[in-house]
């Protein structure tokens, strides 16, 4: 697994600022996060979608220059144990 961390800087109000995915070894999200200006989050996983968060239905670019050429993202790689404290904080809200 892989896990990764997109920021995007945007003004839309029902869009998410920040992404955490959990990434399989086929590049598909098995569980994400979005957090919302507002504080609201979404996340999802399985069969399993909260708020209007859903997981990706094309694999996670293997390049993150894919996405970091667009100056609205900044996407890194994160470790298993920041992903899952992001994951256990909204899943204890």
């Amino acid at each position: 697994m892989k896990y990764m961390c997109v920021e995007w800087v945007h003004d839309f109000s029902d869009e998410p600022v920040k992404i955490y995915s959990e990434i399989d070894d086929e590049r598909y999200e098995t569980r994400k996060v979005e957090l919302f200006k507002d504080g609201t989050y979404g996340y999802a996983y399985e069969n399993i979608d909260i708020g209007k968060t859903g997981l990706g239905e094309i694999p996670f670019p293997e390049d993150l220059n894919e996405i970091n050429d667009n100056p609205e993202f900044k996407a890194m790689e994160i470790t298993k144990e920041d992903f899952e404290k992001v994951w256990f904080k909204i899943q204890n809200k």
